[in-house]
């Protein structure tokens, strides 16, 4: 595992745990995004991916709705795993992935419908927690 030393005396990153059956059944099994979320709806990356796909299609109201479930999912796990509100989330953790994918979703999703501050709030709140999820993610 990558140690993450925070060097500027801020706090330490934080890193969600990682169930390895979500994983295994959005790979090996072949399940949908959606079968992953209906049997675990707390794996944020589930609802990223759902949330992209529905995008995607056009379906800007469903993605936001998506984002934002996951999001929040991802918020109550970050508060679990130690967060306070602020610092690091580090993309380079698999774990935190769909958290911060579902962040990035709706920071498009809301921008899409015209909820400017939202946006904006959603993309300086990714770019705060990771400044690589914030690169690969806002396009």
């Amino acid at each position: 595992m990558t140690n993450f030393k925070n060097l500027l005396g801020g706090p330490e990153p934080t890193l969600l745990p990682e169930d390895e059956q979500p994983y295994r059944m959005l790979g090996e099994e072949s399940a949908s995004p959606t079968q992953v979320a209906a049997a675990f709806p707390t794996f944020s990356l589930a609802w990223a991916m759902l949330a992209d796909d529905a995008f995607d299609a056009g379906r800007v109201v469903e993605s936001y709705a998506y984002a934002r479930t996951g999001y929040h999912r991802g918020l109550d796990a970050l508060r679990r795993s130690g967060w306070k509100g602020h610092g690091p989330v580090p993309w380079e953790h698999r774990g935190n992935r769909g958290f911060l994918r579902c962040l990035a979703g709706l920071a498009r999703a809301a921008d899409a419908i015209k909820e400017t501050e939202e946006a904006e709030r959603c993309w300086q709140f990714l770019r705060d927690s990771s400044e690589e999820a914030y690169a690969e993610l806002k396009q």
